[in-house]
């Protein structure tokens, strides 16, 4: 019997996110203004999904919750470079704007893995 309601698998979807990232950056042209945006945005955007491997394999809970605010982080930073990829190269605006939401997805998804571990920004 299969499992009618589909398992929500984090470390697949931040893999399918890198690859997206990676796919998207193939097609930027690269000119002296985005080759640095594009080059950051990699970064950001494919180290999502190796810090969340490395929570899972956190050795503490404390190492867990620091592992997944990278994860957040990241994402938050991807979110930026997708805008100003979107700004420098209007032409693949409404391509950066879809995986900016994915990226905003991933954002929330990890401040609420944070709250429920018993994090709490201090402000």
């Amino acid at each position: 019997m299969t499992d009618p309601k589909p398992k929500f698998d984090l470390e697949e979807r931040t893999a399918k996110f890198g690859i997206a990232v990676i796919d998207f950056s193939r097609k930027i042209p690269e000119t002296i203004t985005t080759r640095p945006l594009i080059s950051q945005f990699v970064r950001a955007g494919t180290s999502i999904g190796a810090n969340y491997c490395e929570a899972n394999d956190a050795e503490s809970k404390r190492d867990f919750v620091h592992k997944i605010g990278i994860c957040k982080k990241e994402s938050r930073e991807s979110m930026y470079w997708l805008h100003m990829i979107g700004m420098a190269v209007p032409a693949v605006k409404e391509q950066a704007r879809k995986l900016w939401q994915e990226a905003k997805e991933l954002n929330l998804i990890f401040g609420a893995i944070m709250k429920s571990s018993g994090y709490h920004k201090n402000v």
